[in-house]
């Protein structure tokens, strides 16, 4: 078995920081549309590494996040894998806006656990061009520990997931627009969707030079064991690289409060079976918060560029295509939450907006082609695409 290179490691950088240069190093904040607005740059260090840029217009801050894959990818399993950043994001979203609900209710919480499951599925074959992602309901639990009726709290967590702008992103379909640069040549997309506008400049050179901030931030993502064996943990090593697909995934995000008020999720990762990694996420001050760990839009817009990924290294290692580099500039549009933003109102999204830098040894159809299947086969596109609902269950608080 070859030995995989293990950059994320090499680079002797935190796996999650806030960069202080910024600015210095040419990060530039996407136009403001809904509020809550964030440009992410990411780009391939191994097949599956994969290191983004996020950075807010809102509150001007750029975090480095990291991703990889496990056996299930042939991965070594150093960082969280791209679905769990968006398991966390949601998460994270929904916790602020039940706390903050609460406090315009005049709720009082003593303490509250947030377990979310999210389901997706891939179908299909690879090599005949019909495989397919797809995105099902959430499943969120809120252990509750409030003088309150069980009903008070149901309408409570209710209105509040309707409040994170990541419940529009997946309640209605969205369909996310592109870019496509193939070898510093501009290209029209195929199938997928173009973006009424020009081609951004590529970000290929900004992400060595990206420097941490001071902090201690080894804390803010720590690995821990392999997830307990689920129902569903049935995949196993290089399952998601077999050409004829018709599995489940299944992952778990636990959210809770510490007393510092920053959230701490727990991941688990039950099918393909992985990592268990413990993640923190914070907003920053403009949101309410202190700004000590990513908050949620960065978390979620990551994981959604970080997926997206994937897919293009799956696809070219399993059809034995020479993809040199790949990168892309993703925009997101999020509003403010209607809780924790104070507007009120439900959330809201826009369709993501995604320019894709490719460098490699093949013809420009092969550019289109990767383009339109890795949008295919993209999760969290299909979450965008979806129409899918959050089921609620409220339960007892246990220590």
């Amino acid at each position: 078995m070859i030995e995989v290179e293990n950059k994320l490691l090499n680079s002797k950088k935190p796996l999650f920081f806030q960069v202080k240069n910024a600015k210095d190093i040419g990060v530039k904040t996407p136009k403001v549309v809904l509020g809550e607005d964030l440009r992410t740059v990411v780009r391939s260090l191994t097949v599956f590494q994969k290191e983004a840029l996020i950075t807010s217009a809102r509150t001007g801050t750029t975090w480095r996040l990291a991703s990889d894959e496990g056996v299930y990818l042939n991965g070594t399993d150093y960082a969280p894998a791209p679905l769990c950043h968006l398991t966390v994001g949601m998460v994270a979203s929904y916790m602020n806006e039940i706390t903050a609900l609460a406090k315009l209710r005049n709720i009082s919480i003593k303490n509250i656990r947030l377990i979310q499951d999210n389901f997706y599925s891939m179908k299909g074959s690879m090599m005949k061009g019909d495989m397919i992602a797809h995105a099902y309901d959430v499943e969120l639990e809120a252990q509750i520990d409030a003088e309150a009726s069980k009903e008070t709290l149901q309408q409570l967590v209710i209105d509040a997931t309707a409040a994170s702008p990541l419940n529009d992103l997946m309640k209605r379909p969205h369909e996310s627009l592109f870019k496509l640069s193939h070898n510093n040549q501009e290209l029209v997309p195929d199938k997928a969707l173009e973006i009424d506008g020009d081609l951004m400049t590529d970000p290929k050179m900004i992400f060595d030079e990206a420097q941490p901030a001071t902090g201690d931030w080894n804390q803010t993502c720590i690995k821990m064991g392999m997830t307990p064996k689920h129902k569903n943990s049935i995949s196993g090593a290089g399952s998601s690289l077999t050409d004829q697909q018709d599995r489940l995934l299944h992952l778990r995000g636990i959210c809770t409060l510490r007393p510092d008020g920053i959230k701490e999720i727990t991941q688990h990762l039950y099918n393909p079976h992985g990592s268990v990694f413990t993640l923190l996420s914070e907003e920053g001050p403009e949101n309410g918060g202190q700004g000590r760990a990513p908050d949620a839009a960065t978390y979620i817009s990551a994981g959604i560029g970080f997926c997206f990924m994937t897919q293009f290294g799956r696809y070219a290692k399993m059809k034995k295509k020479n993809l040199l580099e790949y990168r892309i500039l993703q925009d997101s549009f999020f509003s403010l939450g209607g809780a924790s933003g104070g507007t009120g109102e439900k959330g809201s999204a826009k369709a993501l907006e995604t320019h894709v830098y490719l460098e490699s040894e093949e013809e420009n159809e092969f550019a289109t082609q990767i383009l339109d299947i890795s949008e295919q086969t993209c999760f969290l596109h299909a979450l965008c695409k979806a129409k899918l609902n959050t089921k609620i269950r409220i339960s007892t608080y246990n220590n």
